[in-house]
C-alpha cells in the first residue's frame, strides 16, 4: 500500500519519450522554469514516433506566443501551410459536405445567437447558406488567406508533425533541456510511497528525478505499467480503432482546410503542406480489414507516395487518473481521441499549461492531483461528445458501420445538447469548453439538424430589415475575401525560402 510521500521541492524533471508531447513539455517547462529545474528528456532513434498530427487548431498559437515562437521561423522548419477549417464530405450523407470553420458566423444578439436569425431568414426567404455569414469559410472555399488586423481571421496550422518534434528540441536545448539518447530498460519505483525513483536505460545509465511526465505514446510506459492506472475505454461510442497512413507527392496548390472525407467504415484525411501532403484512413477493425482499408486509401489519394503505409492501433478512450504520484501522463499516454477535429495537440498543449499553473514546486500536493485530474477528465469528457455528435447526427446508412453509429446510444450530456438544439435552436457552452458555439451550430447543421422553432426575437424584425441586416454581413465578408490573395500565394511569400 502506498504510504503518505514526504514533500520534497521539485528539482529533477525526466520526461520520458519525445516526439510531439515529448518536445513540447521540454518547450513550456524549460522557458518556464528552465533557471530552477535539471530537465532531461529520455528518447530512443531506435523508436519511431505515432507522427501524424499534423493538422491543428487556433489554439496553437496560444501555446507559441507563451513560448515567444516566430510564426515564420515555425513555419519555415516545419513546413507549415495555415487553416481555416475542415471539410467534412460524405458524413451527413454520401455527396453530401459542409465546413467546420474556426470563424464566427453573424453576430448575435444578447438574447440569442446569430442561427435564430439565419433561421427566421430562411423562412422568410432572404437567407443564403449559414456559411455565407462566415469569413473564415468563405474565404476556405476559394482558398485565400491572409493575416487582417487585429486578428481578423482565425486560423491554425498544417504541419510537418516530424519537424515540429525537431524544431521544438533545437528551442528546449537552448534553455537547458538535456536530450538522452536510449530505451527505457527498468522503471524503479520508491517501495515506501511507491513514487517512480528513478529510470534505468538498457546503456546501464540511471536517471533520477523528483517528477516524471509520462510522453511514452499508446505503451503507458509509467502511468499505465509502472503506477498501475487502469484506462476507460470509449470503443462503444467511438468504434474506430485503426490508421493507415501515408505521405504523397504535392500535385496542385495547398488549400487552407483539412479534407475529412467519410468512407465505407471510417474516413479518410487529407493535410497539404508546403512540401507534400498528409494522408490517411482511420477505420474500425469491427467493420473492414486491413487489407480493405490500406486499398481504400490508395484508390483514393493523388500524387506519387513518398512513404510505405503505416498501420496504427489505439483504443478511444482516457486514463483514470493522468497524475498519480509523482508521475503525469501528456500526450497519448493519457488517452486517445481520434483526430477528426484535430484535438491531439490541443489536449498536449492544455496538460502542459494546466501542469505549469499546478507545478509542485515546493512538494507533490494531493489536492493538486485531484484538481488536475478533475480538470484533465471534464475537458477530454467534453471533446469526446463533441466527436461522437459527428457519427451519431448523420443521414448515412449505406453501410453497417454509419448504421450502428447513427443507432448508437449516447453519452447523456450529448443528448441533451442535440434535444436541445433541435427543439429549441439554442446552444449553450459549457465553461471552460475547446468548442464554443458556433463549432456545435456548424457540426449539427452540416450533419443535418435543422432546429424546430428559432428565438421570438428574431421575428422582431421586418422582411426587409432582416434581409439588410443579413445582407450587410455577407456583403461584408464577400468584400474582404475578394481582396485576399490565394493561399498558395501567400504562404508562398510569407515563408520565403523555405523551399516553395
Amino acid at each position: 500500500m502506498e504510504q503518505a510521500r514526504q514533500k520534497r521541492p521539485i528539482r529533477k524533471v525526466v520526461i520520458a519519450g519525445g516526439g510531439t508531447a515529448g518536445w513540447m513539455v521540454a518547450a513550456g517547462l524549460s522557458k518556464s522554469l528552465g533557471r530552477r529545474l535539471d530537465i532531461k528528456l529520455i528518447e530512443s532513434d531506435e523508436i519511431g514516433t505515432v507522427g501524424v498530427g499534423e493538422a491543428t487548431i487556433p489554439t496553437l498559437m496560444n501555446f507559441h506566443h507563451l513560448m515567444e515562437i516566430d510564426e515564420r521561423e515555425f513555419m519555415a522548419e516545419t513546413m507549415a501551410t495555415f487553416k481555416l477549417g475542415i471539410s467534412f464530405e460524405n458524413w451527413r450523407d454520401v455527396g453530401l459536405d459542409y465546413i467546420h470553420s474556426f470563424g464566427t458566423t453573424g453576430t448575435d444578439h444578447w438574447t440569442a445567437g446569430f442561427q435564430h436569425f439565419w433561421h427566421k431568414g430562411r423562412e422568410r426567404g432572404v437567407a443564403g447558406d449559414y456559411g455565407d455569414y462566415c469569413l473564415e469559410l468563405k474565404a476556405s472555399l476559394q482558398s485565400r488567406f491572409a493575416h487582417l488586423p487585429q486578428n481578423g481571421m482565425n486560423y491554425a496550422y498544417h504541419m510537418d508533425a516530424g519537424r515540429y518534434a525537431r524544431f521544438l528540441r533545437k528551442f528546449s536545448e537552448r534553455f537547458g533541456v538535456e536530450r538522452v539518447e536510449g530505451k527505457i530498460a527498468e522503471v524503479r519505483k520508491d517501495l515506501i510511497s511507491g513514487d517512480i525513483r528513478a529510470l534505468r536505460l538498457d546503456s546501464g545509465v540511471e536517471l533520477e528525478g523528483d517528477l516524471f511526465i509520462d510522453c511514452t505514446g499508446f505503451r503507458a510506459l509509467l502511468i499505465g505499467e509502472t503506477m498501475g492506472v487502469g484506462y476507460e475505454d470509449w470503443s462503444h461510442w467511438l468504434f474506430n480503432d485503426s490508421a493507415v497512413a501515408l505521405q504523397t507527392k504535392s500535385v496542385g496548390d495547398a488549400i487552407p482546410l483539412t479534407r475529412s472525407i467519410g468512407r465505407e467504415a471510417g474516413w479518410q484525411w487529407r493535410i497539404p503542406l508546403q512540401h507534400r501532403v498528409g494522408n490517411g484512413l482511420v477505420y474500425s477493425s469491427r467493420y473492414t480489414d486491413d487489407e480493405a482499408a490500406l486499398a481504400t486509401l490508395q484508390a483514393n489519394v493523388e500524387g506519387e507516395a513518398l512513404t510505405q503505409p503505416r498501420v496504427l492501433r489505439f483504443k478511444p478512450g482516457q486514463r483514470h487518473q493522468t497524475w498519480k504520484g509523482n508521475c503525469i501522463a501528456i500526450g497519448l499516454a493519457s488517452g486517445f481521441l481520434e483526430p477528426i477535429e484535430s484535438t491531439s495537440i490541443h489536449l498536449i498543449q492544455r496538460g502542459i499549461i494546466r501542469l505549469m499553473q499546478m507545478f509542485p514546486s515546493d512538494g507533490i500536493s494531493q489536492a493538486d492531483i485531484d484538481e488536475y485530474n478533475a480538470q484533465a477528465q471534464a475537458e477530454i469528457h467534453h471533446i469526446r461528445d463533441f466527436i461522437i455528435l459527428h457519427y451519431k447526427v448523420t443521414d448515412r446508412r449505406d453501410t453497417p458501420y454509419w448504421r450502428d453509429a447513427a443507432g448508437m446510444k449516447v453519452p447523456a450530456s450529448l443528448q441533451h445538447r442535440i434535444d436541445l438544439f433541435r427543439e429549441t435552436g439554442r446552444v449553450f457552452r459549457v465553461p471552460n469548453e475547446l468548442f464554443a458555439e458556433n463549432s456545435w451550430i456548424q457540426v449539427m447543421l452540416g450533419q443535418g439538424i435543422l432546429p424546430a422553432q428559432h428565438h421570438q426575437t428574431a421575428d422582431l424584425m421586418g422582411d426587409e430589415e432582416l434581409a439588410h441586416f443579413l445582407g450587410g454581413i455577407s456583403g461584408a465578408i464577400d468584400r474582404t475575401v475578394a481582396q485576399l490573395p490565394s493561399h498558395q500565394q501567400y504562404v508562398q511569400q510569407y515563408c520565403a525560402g523555405t523551399g516553395w
